[in-house]
């Protein structure tokens, strides 16, 4: 896939950007360069020291930058775009911070990419984006829109692809190390609604679904991975067992936070109209029709009441010892 190819990840700083890196670094396939773009000379400096290769250099930017981007990905195969804002409080109190990085670094990359004759591009999207109700889910909805309409309307070679996913298990911001910190300070546990469900990925589980949609998406297609979901009330049970705590183990249910959904949705039924489904994933087509706006009103895309939303209340459901399981096997917990 990537020998002697130019690897640029965006944002590659974070939990993706590392696990991205620890899989296509150990392969056969391994890149000649890999370029993490990021702000944080922090992070990237722990980076440089954590992996020390002279294959992968580090560059600091910010995709609110046109001619930082452009710079950037110069001589450049392949993009992978995970640049952004996902904090849901922090986008709801700063909603133009999220416009600026979700929305307006996503058009800049696809611009850079475009004219700098990359050959793909993944952009990589979230649960969020479906039927979004706070800022972080409506900038990431148009980062979607944005990505597809620029694999309609560009005239170059450059493909683009979209993935989204659920939260990442153990991934910076995610409930399950907020959980663990509070029952190795010996404090009580702070749950919104115990019948609240998300989908339970693991990191390798998203970089699947990555490098799936890069080897196999066509031009404008959105990538799901078929995701197992559980209630907060099965997590929390399955990480008091892990640790060993009793049953009395002090719980606090302080209700949903603000912009915060009882259920998760992957694919809504709009989506899975233009869905096509394989034996672990969903492929969403792009809608092809030009701008003769005539033909929205002649050419349908099928009955939506012939389908339903894919979301963490109806997809296949884990138990308390199913939930063990993969939090172990995500190395998150030890038995």
């Amino acid at each position: 896939m990537f020998k002697k190819k130019t690897v640029l990840i965006y944002g590659g700083t974070g939990s993706f950007g590392h696990a991205f890196i620890d899989r296509i670094i150990k392969s056969e396939d391994a890149p000649k360069e890999i370029r993490v773009f990021s702000r944080d000379e922090k992070k990237q400096d722990d980076m440089r020291k954590l992996y020390n290769s002279n294959k992968i250099k580090f560059v600091i930017g910010d995709v609110r930058d046109l001619s930082s981007v452009d710079n950037v990905s110069k001589k450049v195969d392949f993009v992978f775009h995970a640049a952004a804002l996902k904090q849901v409080p922090s986008c709801e109190f700063y909603p133009m911070e999220a416009v600026k990085t979700n929305i307006i670094g996503t058009e800049n990359i696809l611009r850079s990419s475009i004219n700098n004759r990359v050959k793909k591009v993944i952009c990589l999207s979230t649960d969020k984006a479906v039927y979004p109700i706070n800022a972080m889910g409506i900038s990431k909805a148009m980062m979607e829109k944005v990505a597809i309409s620029k694999s309609l309307l560009n005239e170059s070679y450059t493909k683009v692809c979209v993935t989204r996913y659920g939260n990442v298990m153990g991934s910076r911001g995610s409930v399950i190390p907020l959980l663990i910190k509070k029952i190795e300070n010996s404090k009580s546990l702070t749950i919104t609604d115990m019948g609240m469900t998300r989908f339970m990925m693991t990191m390798d589980d998203a970089i699947d679904l990555v490098i799936h949609a890069f080897k196999n998406g066509k031009n404008g297609e959105l990538f799901v991975k078929k995701t197992p979901a559980a209630t907060i009330k099965v997590l929390t049970e399955a990480i008091l067992q892990l640790k060993k705590k009793n049953k009395k183990y002090p719980i606090k249910i302080i209700g949903s936070r603000h912009g915060e959904k009882m259920h998760e949705t992957l694919l809504n039924t709009e989506d899975m109209i233009s869905a096509k489904e394989t034996s672990g994933y969903f492929i969403v087509s792009p809608d092809t029709r030009d701008l003769n706006y005539e033909k929205f009103f002649t050419i349908g895309k099928g009955n939506i009441s012939d389908h339903k939303d894919y979301t963490s209340e109806n997809s296949q459901r884990l138990s308390v010892a199913e939930m063990k399981k993969l939090l172990i096997k995500s190395k998150i917990l030890k038995p």
